[in-house]
């Protein structure tokens, strides 16, 4: 507990020397997530926004594509999870695209996701339902270690 402490201190201290960030925005996917049978069933577009932490020195010392995160990487990775199997809310698939990504993307330190749902069925008017989560490395440590 004091170690893991330390740590996030740490990591915290290099995230402000270092907020470097890789920003996909408004990626677009069909997918079958939502509580009612018919959201399940038809499918509905899902929007998706990824800010991912991590450190550009590497890629900017050398100007090469593997000192970085690839962009189309991440896009399949969220592809995946979005257009994947059904699941009943929102939340879980977002939780499940940070995980994606993390997991496939050692560079990245953190990441935010947003997801949207714009066919929200709700009885009145608005643009979207949103929900936006932050998971870092030490969440999938903590994951991989229960």
């Amino acid at each position: 507990t004091h170690m893991r402490r330390l740590r996030a201190l740490a990591r915290h201290r290099h995230s402000l020397a270092h907020a470097d960030r890789i920003v996909l925005r408004d990626l677009v996917f069909r997918g079958r997530h939502g509580v009612l049978a018919a959201e399940r069933e038809l499918g509905q577009r899902f929007e998706v926004d990824i800010v991912m932490q991590t450190d550009h020195e590497a890629a900017a010392a050398s100007d090469h594509i593997d000192d970085t995160v690839s962009y189309v990487g991440v896009y399949d990775q969220v592809r995946s999870v979005v257009e994947g199997p059904p699941r009943a809310l929102i939340e879980t698939v977002a939780v499940e695209v940070a995980r994606e990504v993390l997991s496939g993307n050692a560079r990245v330190d953190e990441v935010t996701v947003v997801l949207r749902k714009p066919q929200v069925p709700i009885n009145g008017i608005l643009a979207y339902a949103s929900v936006e989560v932050s998971r870092d490395r030490e969440w999938l440590e903590s994951l991989r270690r229960a």
